[in-house]
């Protein structure tokens, strides 16, 4: 029960930021024998103040609160709110709520207080833990929460991926290969004690690896970049490394390597007539923890990370053109792009790989081939918890004069560009996807 039974008592509402906080009292006022029902409706409170929500009762009147919303309308700003009763000298504090946008806080008679979401859903407590989520998908500078003292911040880094190599250019009856698929960026999550950081720290985004740009007509594809590393706070508290850049096509039966995925303490490397190494500590093919795995040369079923970025497609002298791999937490390899073989046939180009998933080869679908072929599907973006998924090869072509088609870009968050397909002299092969850019998302609460 909530009395107000003086002239100097009223009810107040403290608010600790500029946004937009509504407030409605229900109360009956009794004087004698005779109850008098009454409420008040606060005007929008938009600044940090103390504000009279309930006003003092007249002599000889006793003012019993039935009911009480405090409700936050701000679609962006969260608020930490006060319920206080004052008689004028002395001030309490009644109720203290870390209100987020659209939230509210009820008192009722005969159930006291509670608070519910923004989505009208009651939580267990009317003082639920506030929490404070930032995301950066640029460059840019991270801010401690002010509106609440923050005990524990993590912080989530993707490296950038790695660029698709470009298909070769060729139209004889000799193999020609499309474009190495590029590796995946890393993945490194890092609690912190909040004292330990800042009241802002720097973020710096990794760049994309480049795509690979076609050769001449009748000439061997260029390489991808590798991808640029994600880093987080002053002296570089956090960093993840960008994956390996896919290798040209050869206008030869030369090994394509696929770009090599981020470990956590290295970038992966290009591709050439081999895999590109993983970043370090490198392994050949599946592994746990932060390390890289080796660029792939055909379509072999190993290829899966867990924290390291997952290797770049590639194709194999046969050729076989290889799947990008997959990572549970950082990024997705590009898929290897379409080749043609000595007869000249199209041999089809191979999808990327994706994040928080073991499967290799399931993220965007290659082009399609023939006199019109098609550019490879791009990666997903990543999110708060998984890396971007890699672009998938483009289509290649055995039509005279066409081009190849492009690989896809890799997604947000350290996705591998897919590599290029091979083109028909004087038609050109087509240029490698770009890897995707890294991204860091960081949790106060």
């Amino acid at each position: 029960m909530i009395l107000l039974t003086s002239t100097s008592d009223k009810l107040q509402v403290i608010t600790s930021a500029a946004g937009d906080i509504e407030t409605h009292a229900s109360y009956a006022d009794l004087s004698g024998s005779t109850v008098t029902p009454l409420r008040a409706n606060s005007a929008n409170i938009v600044t940090a103040a103390t504000t009279d929500i309930v006003a003092s009762p007249a002599a000889a009147t006793q003012r019993k609160l039935k009911f009480l919303s405090v409700y936050n309308n701000s679609a962006t700003v969260t608020n930490t709110v006060k319920v206080q009763h004052t008689d004028g000298t002395n001030v309490n504090v009644i109720n203290n709520a870390v209100l987020g946008p659209n939230e509210t806080l009820i008192y009722v008679e005969s159930a006291g207080w509670q608070k519910f979401n923004a989505n009208g859903v009651l939580q267990n407590s009317a003082n639920q833990t506030p929490t404070d989520v930032q995301d950066f998908n640029a460059s840019g500078t991270w801010t401690k929460p002010t509106n609440f003292t923050p005990k524990t911040v993590i912080v989530k880094c993707w490296g950038a991926g790695g660029g698709g190599g470009a298909g070769a250019s060729l139209a004889t009856a000799i193999v020609a290969k499309g474009g190495g698929g590029g590796g995946g960026g890393g993945a490194v999550f890092q609690t912190f004690a909040a004292s330990d950081l800042g009241s802002t720290e720097t973020v710096s985004i990794g760049v994309g690896g480049t795509a690979g740009v076609p050769g001449a007509a009748g000439a061997a594809g260029g390489a991808g970049g590798i991808g640029g590393n994600t880093t987080f706070g002053a002296g570089v508290k956090v960093i993840s490394f960008g994956g390996g850049g896919g290798a040209g096509g050869a206008i030869s039966a030369a090994v394509t390597g696929g770009g090599g995925g981020a470990g956590i303490a290295s970038a992966g490397g290009t591709g050439t007539t081999a895999g590109g190494s993983g970043g370090l500590p490198t392994v050949a093919a599946s592994a746990v923890g932060g390390q890289g795995i080796t660029g792939m040369t055909a379509a072999a079923s190993t290829g899966q990370s867990e924290y390291g970025g997952a290797p770049g497609g590639g194709s194999s002298v046969t050729p076989v053109a290889g799947f990008g791999g997959s990572s549970f937490y950082g990024g997705g390899g590009g898929g290897a792009g379409g080749c043609h073989n000595a007869t000249p046939a199209v041999v089809a180009g191979a999808a990327g790989g994706r994040s928080n998933t073991y499967s290799a080869g399931s993220g965007a679908a290659q082009g399609t081939d023939g006199a019109a072929p098609t550019a490879g599907g791009a990666g997903a973006d990543g999110n708060s918890y998984s890396g971007g998924g890699g672009g998938g090869g483009g289509g290649t072509t055995v039509t005279a004069s066409v081009n190849g088609a492009a690989g896809g870009n890799g997604g947000r968050g350290g996705g591998g560009g897919g590599g290029g397909g091979v083109g028909m002299n004087p038609g050109l092969g087509g240029a490698g996807g770009a890897g995707g850019s890294g991204r860091v998302t960081v949790f106060s609460f």
